[in-house]
This record gives structure tokens, C-alpha cells and sequence, in this order.
């Protein structure tokens, strides 16, 4: 009602602002001001009956009835916004209720070892390590030797038509390897093996040798019959095992077959030695 009658009262304000009202207008609204006063002037309970919106109840001590939800905005009353009060909820502090450490427990026991999990990505190479101690000494390398070398000073002629050679001097027989009265050399390190055979041949007589490996011919050495006596060689590479013999044997055929010597010279040789061993193979 309070904005009506101001409302009114604004609008003659304005009319005679501008100045366009005349005094004509001015009379019925001086005339219904009374009126209004005394509408305002009504007891509370009337109001109804007038067809105006009831008051509302203002409380002086406490906010209105029933109180506005959380979000929405207060009532208008007067032109005054009604203030929702906050809520106030108590709180209690924990530490100070809180009570002193208990003693430890006793343990328990282990559980189950888990699955083997996957294997992790490989880490960044870590620095170079100091030089280590020299280590002992090891064993020397085991090494096989084996070598011979004879010679026969005296002369000699064939009687049979195969006969062994045998020697009579002896120049080097590492582990007595090498039998003189047989002329035969016993192989006891496996492996390849050098062998030569050196002799002086007669005058006009035939010169006819083989070197043997066991009972096979592995190469011959031959010279013609001629006025003029000369030095002939023979040599080659020669695999053995183990147990192999290795000799000089004369070959005799229609003619005499001989080999020069002087018991003051030596002019027959018959040599060898192992070139690698079969391990190093």
C-alpha cells in the first residue's frame, strides 16, 4: 500500500515536474490522499475484505517462518531483504582425545613368497671398474716334441731283394724314439712329421731306396748307374699316428744296388722331426 501511495505521490511529483499537468488534474488527486491515509489507518484484519495482500508477520527476535532452503533467496518485507542466519555445526578435536603410543606388537608371520614378476628393462651401464690383481701363474703349455736323426758310415750292398737299412751313429733320438739295429723310428706324438733321406751313391752301380711307413713305400730314391759317384736327397711331409714306424729299405733288382760310405765320413743320413702335433690339427 506503501508503494501505491507512493507511487501516486511520485506520479503528481513528476506531472508537476514537467509541468504538463494543469490544476484541473491537481483536484481529484489532493482529494484522494485523504482516502489513502485512511486506508493505511485500517486494523490488519480487514485488509482481506479489501481484496489487498495481508502483511506479512515481522518477528523482531527471530527470522521468519518457515526458514528459506539453502540457494533461494530470502522474502521481501518492506523493501528489506531477510539475512538467512548461518548454520552452525560443532566440531570436535580429534588430537586432544587421542591417546598415548601402545607398545609394539609381536611379529607375525611371513607370508607366501609371491610370483616371480616380469623381467625389469635393462639399467644404464655403470661406470668402468679398477684394474683387478694380477692372477698366478698359469701352467706351461704342454707342447709335444719328437725328432731323430742317424747316419750309417759304412758302405753297403744288397743282398736280398728287400732289406732294412740299419744305421750305426746317432745324432739326435729325443726319447730314444729311434732303434739303430733295426733302423726304425717308433712314433709316439701323433701329428704331421718332416722325414729325410740323404745318400752317396757307387760307381757303376745301381741306387735304389724307398722310405717306408709301416709296410707301405711313401717315396723312392733313385739314382742310375754311372763312372761318377753323387750325392742324392730325398724328402717329405709325412701324417703318422700313434704307433707308426717309419724306415729306409734297399730295393735290389738284375743289378747290384749299393750305397757308399768310409768309416771316416759320414755320407748316409736318414733325419725327421714333427712339424704340429695332431691336437693342434
Amino acid at each position: 500500500m506503501k508503494r501505491l501511495f507512493h507511487r501516486l505521490l511520485g506520479r503528481d511529483a513528476g506531472d508537476s515536474q514537467t509541468g504538463s499537468s494543469t490544476d484541473g488534474e491537481m483536484a481529484p488527486a489532493q482529494m484522494a490522499a485523504p482516502g489513502l491515509l485512511l486506508l493505511l489507518a485500517l486494523p490488519a484484519g480487514a485488509w482481506p475484505r479489501l481484496g489487498l495482500p495481508p502483511r506479512p508477520c515481522v518477528h523482531c527476535c527471530r527470522p521468519a517462518w518457515p526458514p528459506a532452503t539453502p540457494g533461494s533467496p530470502a522474502p521481501d518485507g518492506d523493501g528489506e531483504k531477510w539475512v538467512q542466519l548461518p548454520h552452525v555445526r560443532p566440531t570436535i578435536d580429534i588430537s586432544i582425545l587421542k591417546g598415548e603410543k601402545g607398545e609394539t606388537g609381536v611379529r607375525g608371520r611371513s607370508g607366501r613368497s609371491g610370483k616371480e614378476g616380469p623381467p625389469g628393462s635393462r639399467g644404464l651401464r655403470g661406470r668402468k671398474g679398477q684394474k683387478g690383481q694380477v692372477g698366478l701363474p698359469g701352467t706351461p703349455c704342454q707342447r709335444a716334441y719328437a725328432a731323430f736323426s742317424v747316419g750309417r758310415r759304412e758302405g753297403l750292398h744288397s743282398t736280398d731283394a728287400f732289406q732294412a737299412v740299419p744305421f750305426d751313429t746317432e745324432l739326435v733320438n729325443l726319447d730314444g724314439a729311434f732303434d739303430l739295429a733295426s733302423g726304425r723310428f717308433l712314433c709316439a706324438a701323433p701329428g704331421v712329421y718332416f722325414l729325410s733321406l740323404t745318400v752317396h751313391t757307387w760307381n757303376y752301380k745301381e741306387t735304389y731306396l724307398h722310405i717306408m711307413c709301416n709296410q707301405q713305400a711313401a717315396a723312392v730314391l733313385y739314382a742310375q748307374p754311372s763312372e761318377r759317384s753323387v750325392m742324392q736327397t730325398q724328402s717329405l711331409l709325412l701324417p703318422l699316428a700313434a704307433g707308426d714306424t717309419v724306415w729306409v729299405r734297399m730295393f735290389k733288382r738284375d743289378q747290384d744296388n749299393a750305397i757308399y760310405g768310409e768309416p771316416g765320413d759320414l755320407y748316409i743320413t736318414f733325419s725327421g722331426h714333427l712339424v704340429k702335433p695332431a691336437a693342434e690339427l
